[in-house]
């Protein structure tokens, strides 16, 4: 079975998390989904381009989560949400995904 992209489950953390606590009101579930997410997208980032690139791609996910907050002050959050979801999408397929 194909394994699911590295940059779908970092995005999709991102944006679950947000929708978790959002939907349900209980903003440690969203946390919860944002760090089992980042967790699993961290093993694979360290399996398919090592421990440097994996600890390089999880400050980014961590620095995408908490730069979300002041720019969902700008933009709105949702485009927040997405906009940094995406930027981690990219960055986690150019250096873990491309060549899988």
């Amino acid at each position: 079975m194909a394994k699911v992209p590295s940059a779908a489950i970092a995005a999709g953390g991102l944006v679950g998390g947000y929708g978790a606590a959002r939907w349900t009101k209980k903003r440690p579930l969203g946390g919860a989904v944002l760090a089992v997410a980042g967790a699993a997208a961290a093993r694979q980032w360290r399996e398919r381009a090592g421990g440097k690139a994996a600890g390089a791609l999880s400050a980014a996910y961590v620095a995408a989560f908490a730069g979300s907050h002041p720019l969902a002050k700008k933009v709105g959050a949702w485009p927040a949400v997405f906009g940094v979801a995406g930027a981690v999408a990219l960055a986690s397929w150019a250096v873990a995904d491309r060549d899988t």
